[in-house]
């Protein structure tokens, strides 16, 4: 028994130097400096691997745009061979001028493929999507044989076009978001220009031959339609000069001149003649192509300094990392050599100090930089004053303040970022809302003095626009949290004419089919937001339905209350996009943190809550394999009335 209480009174194994303050504080410091020092070796690391990165992708990215030339003269050579086939003789010796120079541009690209650095994987797939452009050959010698099909020949240039482009497809510097969108762009607009290309060389054979063959104006149509969803993409990741540039290859002369010979290919969809001169044609387009490429180019440049810039920053944040890493050992060995002191004192007041902070300081100052008024100016908090005490304490008292001067700063920034974004929306939509009515107002006196009618249907669809540009004007004072301009109406307004208000506000207003709207009236206050409300839902319908399949509108009284619903069958949503959209459409996602594309669902949801009505997404009720979606609106009984006789007139 003896020995056992020994042993259980015997002190436990300490560490060494655990027995003075000086070892106890080296003890203490070490742990936290290993743990930085860790920290500072995991930074560095990932600071050369971002140099490494970034030289990976800006010797991909030379790839990629070089891959671009080849493809650039292979969509050459696929225009003039479907031309040739399409009997346009005299592309004869242009096509063996083009088949040279896409030759040369193949063995150049070969020889940077053999010779370069680059990723692995990138060089081995650019490689490999090289088998079928050498292919090409046997495809060449069933032309010059005269044995060869157009649409196949078409298709066979048109994969090994694809081949390039998917393996040219670079993957950005880990980590960095602009060079990501840059990069997304880069690869959005290759797609675009390939589908403006393949439409170029598919209508020069079309035009050659005089008119559409069998099935051909589906594909026309479906390469059109590719060429838009690419440039919806790039439109969705490049930035505004980007998208600048894109608009500016599209305005000149030449492509405007290459749609007008779109919409005469438009109208040979029953097979008639199309008399358009393929050469005309393949200039005009060839001009667009070259634009695009040069586009292209521009972007690759930006990507190629941005992968520059990334290098050069993570050379010198090596650099940082490594200084940190000697700083943080200097300052512990500095610290773990300092006589014992008293530090529970300074340290509970410290303490204290940054729980007051944290508890009511920090919410406090927030709190009254939220409730400030437009008007109110914002000030931060002023610094505190460092009371006096050890080195060490003094630096941690300094940095606590900082940290508080810091946060309130932020907080002030961002309430004033808050207020100038809602302000400049708001000024932006009245000074919009404001021209247009003016233009507006001038159309319509154009209208009532025009007697041409051809004149008089262009003025109306002139009308039509502006209206529509009218309403993306008041949609910006809507996200700004301001109200419409004054549009009412004196008494009570058809329902009918509040849905037909709407459908004039629409793009395709054509597909737009009034089923059966029961009689009921709106009140006139109500009926410029319920309009809008009503385009909106109906625009999305239109835009997310097959052309050739209507949306169409109900509307039923429900007790007091008053239904709308906006039918369309198109793709559909999921269960989960429903519930996502319809928590935006009821306000409780703040547009703020959400994609630009949903930001007619928070108009919606907006006006929706001014005018107390329940808007809600449901799937499209019909035979099974129908898919589509149905938006409900339910007005309040304090919106509608029993009908009456005549309808109020605007005031």
């Amino acid at each position: 028994m003896t020995r056992i209480r020994r042993r259980l009174l015997r002190k436990p194994p300490t560490l060494p130097g655990w027995g003075t303050i000086r070892g106890r504080v080296a003890i203490v410091l070490a742990v936290p400096t290993c743990l930085l020092l860790i920290l500072t070796c995991l930074g560095i690391a990932d600071r050369a691997a971002d140099w490494s990165a970034s030289r990976e992708s800006a010797e991909r990215v030379e790839l990629v745009l070089k891959s671009q030339d080849v493809v650039r003269e292979l969509q050459r050579e696929r225009g003039l061979t479907n031309g040739l086939l399409g009997g346009a003789k005299e592309y004869r010796d242009d096509v063996d001028a083009q088949r040279a120079r896409t030759d040369t541009a193949r063995d150049e690209f070969d020889v940077l493929l053999t010779e370069g650095d680059a990723g692995a994987d990138t060089a081995d797939a650019l490689r490999d999507a090289l088998t079928p452009v050498m292919a090409l050959a046997t495809v060449r010698n069933l032309v010059d044989a005269g044995s060869a099909q157009r649409t196949a020949t078409l298709v066979a240039y048109t994969d090994a076009i694809d081949g390039l482009i998917s393996a040219a497809s670079a993957q950005p510097a880990r980590g960095d978001g602009t060079l990501s969108k840059s990069m997304g762009a880069l690869q959005a607009l290759a797609r675009a220009t390939e589908a403006v290309a393949l439409e170029r060389g598919f209508l020069n054979g079309v035009f050659a031959a005089g008119r559409f063959k069998d099935g051909e104006f589906l594909r026309f149509t479906e390469v059109r339609a590719d060429r838009l969803a690419f440039l919806r993409q790039y439109a969705e990741v490049s930035t505004p000069a980007q998208q600048s540039t894109l608009d500016a290859a599209f305005a000149t002369g030449e492509a405007r001149r290459a749609i007008g010979f779109e919409k005469r290919a438009e109208g040979g969809a029953d097979g008639s003649r199309l008399t358009v001169n393929p050469s005309s044609w393949w200039s005009s387009m060839t001009a667009l192509v070259d634009r695009l490429h040069g586009v292209q180019r521009q972007i690759g440049a930006e990507v190629r300094a941005r992968t520059d810039r990334i290098g050069d920053d993570a050379t010198g944040q090596l650099g940082t990392f490594i200084g940190l890493g000697v700083l943080i050992l200097a300052v512990a060995t500095a610290l773990a050599m300092l006589s014992a002191r008293s530090i529970t004192r300074p340290l509970v007041a410290l303490a204290d100090e940054a729980d007051l902070v944290a508890r009511t300081g920090l919410p406090a100052a927030v709190a009254r930089i939220q409730r400030a008024e437009a008007d109110e100016e914002l000030v931060s908090a002023s610094r505190r004053r460092v009371p006096d005490g050890a080195r060490e304490f003094t630096r941690l008292a300094t940095a606590l303040h900082n940290v508080e001067h810091t946060a309130i700063g932020l907080a002030t920034e961002q309430a004033v970022l808050r207020r100038n974004n809602s302000e400049s929306l708001a000024s932006l939509g009245r000074r919009n809302q404001a021209l247009l009515s003016r233009q507006l107002g001038l159309i319509t006196v154009l209208e009532s003095q025009e007697v041409d009618p051809d004149a008089l249907g262009e003025l109306f669809e002139l009308d039509h626009l502006a209206t529509r540009m009218r309403r993306n004007a008041e949609s910006l004072l809507v996200l700004a949290g301001e109200e419409l301009p004054p549009r009412t109406w004196s008494g009570m307004v058809a329902a009918t004419e509040v849905v037909q208000s709407a459908i004039a506000e629409v793009e395709q207003y054509q597909r737009v089919a009034v089923v059966d709207v029961e009689a009921g009236r709106i009140h006139g206050r109500a009926v410029a937001e319920l309009s809008h409300l009503l385009a909106e839902l109906i625009e999305n319908a239109l835009v997310f339905s097959p052309p050739t399949h209507p949306v169409e509108i109900y509307g039923w009284r429900d007790g007091a209350e008053y239904c709308l619903a906006v039918v369309d069958r198109g793709s559909g949503m999921t269960a989960e996009e429903l519930a996502r959209s319809n928590a935006r459409l009821a306000g409780r996602e703040s547009f703020l943190v959400a994609p630009t594309r949903y930001l007619g669902h928070y108009v919606v949801g907006t006006l929706a809550a001014r005018l107390g009505a329940q808007v809600e997404l449901r799937p499209t009720q019909g035979q099974e394999g129908v898919c589509g979606v149905t938006a409900y609106i339910a007005l309040p009984a304090t919106l509608v009335n029993v009908p009456q006789a005549q309808s109020a007139t605007a005031g």
